[in-house]
């Protein structure tokens, strides 16, 4: 009986604990280094991985490299070979928090909220710090935000010959559904 009832008990605790993580495994990552009259630079990766867990704030994102596509396949091989030598380096991560995140905060309007944290691109780690909009929508949290980075920060080598064709400040937006422990 005492075995059943600890059992049932761990039980409820782990799926109460579980249920603050929210995740998905198809959030998308776009990118934009395009510069105005020349051709667009813009990637899109729609498997990104995504942890979020409301108890804690702690905001977890892993997308593979190589995941990122484009509109032109010598683009895509550019940019995996060239660029971001995603062979060596086959992950862009992020590990942070959502500042002062408070369940009750969320409804079907935006919250705007402060995310902090270390972005990982290319094998170098930067502090970033950004707004992120949640929102509640049926049980699931969207999470959206825009930020910039620089190639040269990151390690990124664009030879001399191309650079006036890439944008100094990158655009990268993100768009993640993230849902209940299942």
């Amino acid at each position: 009986m005492k075995k059943t009832t600890a059992l049932i008990v761990c039980f409820i605790i782990g799926t109460s604990a579980f249920a603050q993580k929210m995740m998905t495994r198809s959030g998308e990552i776009k990118f934009d280094a395009s510069v105005p009259n020349e051709v667009e630079i813009i990637g899109t990766n729609k498997t990104v991985s995504c942890i979020f867990d409301q108890s804690t704030g702690d905001f977890v994102a892993l997308a593979l490299v190589k995941a990122f596509k484009f509109k032109a396949p010598l683009m895509e091989e550019h940019f995996n070979e060239n660029y971001m030598e995603s062979s060596q380096y086959p992950k862009a991560t992020f590990k942070g928090k959502v500042v002062n995140f408070s369940a009750s905060k969320l409804s079907s309007t935006k919250s705007t909220f402060d995310l902090e944290g270390d972005l990982t691109i290319h094998g170098v780690t930067k502090k970033i710090k950004t707004k992120i909009n949640l929102s509640l929508n049926s049980g699931n949290i969207t999470a959206t935000s825009n930020f910039t980075v620089k190639a040269e920060d990151y390690k990124i080598e664009i030879p001399g010959l191309v650079k006036d064709k890439f944008a100094e400040n990158i655009k990268i937006s993100i768009n993640f559904n993230l849902e209940g422990g299942k």
